[in-house]
């Protein structure tokens, strides 16, 4: 586990202070807090997300954010978890990329996604049709037409294929991934799994590797990220209560079709709960990797032992950035111990 990096997926999520939800300019400039201290820390990388109409995240538009994220760093590479592809023509999401490329280089890394939006009039907003993610791998080989300069047009500025792209998959596109020559970015149950089971590996990752073929003018290597959410604190029971506000708010959309702005974790009553909301926050903190430095690096060993996974990437939410922060720390320091 010490040998394999560590990097950070953050959402943005925003949060409900004093009955008040916190505006994107704090929201922000916490986010932008973190990936400073992230780089301090020796973090690998640092992503942000797209969401769309999301009232519990203000993360809507990576490409816009990541210029601001490499103005107030200097090292730690930078990168989208990721563009929703169904969400944006090809051709404009080649010349985001060729900017962001032209502008930073080598720290730029794009995640792509297959999502689209969350509730039906946001589908509808984005322009979305019952069967827009059919035409997510032909509208992926067409971006990468774009950014290899094998086009019928040149996408301006010109990428000459060298940002390093990776599919966002929970394991259904892997073999894409794979055949376009494409790093993996894994999550889900494909991860999650290696806690719970005595298999020794993710058949999905083996099959990665396996049909991994290399792509000229590309020629990235095979590469796999496994992402979990983890939340690291100096005891179990105070870790349980960071990563609480993200699982009750998961909880609770999965009732209203809403994703709400995380709340603090002392305001959540759990013995008003019903039985129905009671499972479905077990489901959430079950998928959730949480405890003391020691705990989490023994969950983490299980993840990358039973994926093989080159890099590990933290996702999740806490309600407090300085507790945030810390769980960030304490994470890294235990892995520099071993």
């Amino acid at each position: 586990m010490s040998t394999v990096p560590l990097s950070i997926l953050d959402r943005a999520n925003t949060r409900v202070v004093n009955g008040e939800t916190v505006e994107a300019p704090q929201i922000f400039a916490e986010v932008t807090a973190r990936a400073q201290a992230a780089e301090a820390l020796g973090y690998h990388r640092f992503w942000v997300a797209e969401h769309h109409s999301v009232p519990g995240i203000v993360g809507s538009t990576p490409t816009v954010f990541l210029p601001h994220l490499a103005a107030a760093t200097s090292r730690i590479r930078l990168g989208t978890g990721g563009i929703m592809v169904p969400s944006h023509q090809p051709l404009v999401i080649a010349e985001q990329i060729g900017t962001l490329q032209a502008l930073y280089g080598s720290r730029i890394d794009i995640g792509l996604g297959t999502s689209v939006g969350f509730t039906k009039p946001v589908r509808t907003a984005l322009r979305h049709t019952p069967d827009t993610k059919e035409h997510f791998r032909d509208d992926v080989d067409e971006l990468i037409s774009y950014l290899d300069g094998t086009a019928g047009i040149t996408a301006y500025p010109q990428d000459y294929s060298r940002t390093e792209l990776f599919i966002l998959t929970g394991g259904g596109s892997a073999e894409f991934a794979a055949s376009r020559g494409l790093g993996l970015v894994l999550g889900g149950p494909c991860v999650t799994n290696g806690l719970k089971t005595s298999d020794k590996h993710s058949p999905v990752v083996a099959q990665y590797r396996e049909s991994f073929v290399a792509s000229k003018p590309r020629n990235q290597s095979s590469y796999v990220i496994a992402s979990v959410n983890i939340a690291t604190a100096s005891t179990h029971q105070e870790a349980e209560h960071l990563v609480l506000s993200e699982a009750w708010a998961l909880t609770q959309s999965r009732s209203t079709g809403v994703f709400a702005p995380l709340e603090d974790p002392r305001d959540i009553r759990l013995e008003t709960l019903s039985a129905q909301q009671r499972r479905r926050l077990d489901r959430a903190l079950a998928t959730t990797i949480y405890g003391t430095p020691d705990e989490v690096i023994e969950h983490l060993d299980a993840v990358v032992a039973y994926t093989q996974a080159d890099e590990i990437l933290l996702t999740g939410n806490i309600w407090d950035p300085e507790a945030q922060r810390a769980s960030d720390r304490l994470l890294m320091d235990a892995c520099r111990a071993r």
